[in-house]
């Protein structure tokens, strides 16, 4: 830390209690990544069979950096022609890849992971410059779960009979997946990783916004020798994405984003022989018991709402506090917020970093314009926010009720609502009370209460005294609004297998 004044004072709270202050004076030293390690290019093409290709629209468009508005690269925009071009290199490297033995599909996928890791500082970097979250959570998120999942499905890769026995399972063909902007390599590796251990092909497109970490994962591949047509990657808006959903000769979607795309999907995959997993939002609750471990609670709160700027479909955007504990949870949690550092997110000491997009913005702000019109308290802390950069400061509205747009629709964004219970069943009533049910999170010190609580509440992903915890190991989904399917684990693995009963006739 960097010392410009090593003077005190002691500032009274009121009910006789006092607290140090520093008035300011005691600042982190910044202490930016270095980016001199990260080659980007000027323009990125489609990569189809193995190759880089240019675009049959001759199109590009921009990629920026939400700090700081300014241009990363051009990507290649991929039109119906491109996304039949990347379906039939899947479709000519089906078969040789599904004949291929488990081992050896294994160890593809090891090498891909091992190389990852060893990129991991590259990653990291390229992530942050193109997403805006901070350099710690690329660091020791996203980058180290992404190889995680490679090396937890190559280790399944050669194992699919034990884990469907006597169902001999058979890969279901070519895979389209679609993933989100929030958490682009993660979920390039969390739809990517399954499928090629199950013996499949893949056309995957990432989103528009947030493009460049999927491209470099396709150097990778070519890295680590993965047989062309494998992994095909095309970049695009939303109708590339349309493109690729309702190509004839895809035999699965996978889709993460958005409920309202999701609904879209569904309707266009209706009456064909398209195996569908929807993964969309949420509006996670986070209950707080009055015998929790508040100071823990109020960490993982934090960690739960504020995490990538909110920007995560199972954030716990929905803080449900037991009556008894309000006040007190809500001026440490005040206390708290006032701590988090918003700035650059190539610091290493920002906590939270800029909002991915100038439209996303748009919409926090007037989601949260919304819940002062409707009555509620608007807390923020007070934080110098960079000039340059799309960015929103740590907020907290109190007196939530149920009916308040900000309890009920997905914001996407830094925004927590704070409402209240007083026993059980009240808590469960509140926190099922959404058109969703991705997650939950519960604070208590009772097992027995977990349980109870766990076994009611309608949310695909349940955290016990913790919050926004992942394993490349654990399925997660949800009900409702939230999509159908699970990803990863084992549940997760089935996604992508036919099978077929072994069993004689009795």
């Amino acid at each position: 830390m960097a010392k410009t004044e090593n003077k005190a004072s002691v500032q009274k709270r009121g009910a006789g209690k006092h607290e140090l202050s520093f008035g300011g004076k005691w600042q982190y030293a910044k202490a930016a990544e270095s980016t001199d390690h990260v080659t980007i290019e000027d323009r990125y093409g489609l990569f189809i069979g193995g190759a880089w290709v240019r675009p049959k629209s001759g199109k590009y468009f921009r990629t920026v950096n939400p700090a700081t508005e300014k241009q990363i690269a051009s990507v290649a925009q991929a039109n119906k022609k491109d996304v039949d071009l990347a379906v039939q290199a899947a479709q000519k490297a089906q078969p040789a890849w599904r004949k291929l033995s488990g081992d050896d599909r294994a160890r593809y996928l090891f090498r891909i992971a091992r190389i990852l890791q060893e990129r991991a500082r590259e990653f990291a970097v390229l992530e942050t410059l193109d997403n805006g979250k901070p350099i710690k959570e690329t660091r020791d998120v996203d980058v180290p779960l992404a190889a995680q999942h490679f090396f937890y499905h190559a280790g399944w890769a050669d194992k699919l009979d034990l884990l469907f026995p006597g169902e001999d399972p058979e890969p279901v063909g070519v895979v389209g997946q679609i993933i989100p902007w929030n958490f682009p390599l993660l979920m390039a590796a969390w739809k990517i990783a399954p499928a090629l251990a199950a013996g499949n092909t893949v056309v995957i497109k990432p989103a528009e916004t947030s493009p460049l970490t999927a491209l470099r994962l396709c150097e990778v591949f070519e890295q680590a020798e993965l047989p062309p047509g494998v992994v095909n990657v095309v970049t695009g808006d939303g109708a590339t994405g349309a493109a690729l959903v309702r190509h004839p000769d895809l035999n699965k979607v996978a889709f993460t984003g958005s409920t309202d795309v999701g609904k879209e999907i569904q309707r266009a995959v209706a009456g064909r022989s398209v195996d569908l997993t929807l993964e969309l939002g949420g509006k996670a609750a986070h209950l707080v018991f009055e015998d929790a471990a508040l100071d823990q609670a109020v960490e993982g709160v934090v960690r739960g709402i504020f995490f990538n700027q909110g920007h995560v479909c199972c954030a716990g955007s929905r803080l449900i506090v037991q009556e008894s504990v309000h006040d007190l949870f809500v001026r440490k949690l005040q206390r708290r917020m006032g701590r988090i550092r918003v700035g650059d997110p190539l610091d290493k000491n920002t906590d939270m970093g800029a909002i991915h997009s100038a439209e996303q913005l748009q919409r926090i702000q007037g989601l949260v314009k919304s819940g002062v019109d409707e009555g509620a308290k608007l807390y923020q802390p007070s934080c110098a926010l960079p000039k340059r950069g799309f960015w929103f400061a740590p907020s907290m509205f109190t007196g939530v009720t149920q009916s308040h747009r900000i309890a009920r629709e997905e914001i996407f964004g830094p925004v927590l609502s704070v409402s209240t219970f007083r026993t059980p069943e009240e808590a469960v009533k509140k926190a099922n009370d959404t058109s969703y049910g991705l997650s939950a999170g519960i604070w208590t010190d009772k097992g027995a209460r977990i349980l109870w609580m766990a076994s009611r509440m309608r949310a695909g992903v349940i955290w016990n005294n913790t919050f926004n915890r992942f394993d490349a190991a654990s399925p997660f989904g949800g009900y409702q609004e939230s999509g159908f399917g699970r990803e990863g684990g084992r549940q997760g693995l089935r996604a992508y297998v036919k099978l077929r009963s072994g069993l004689l006739p009795g």
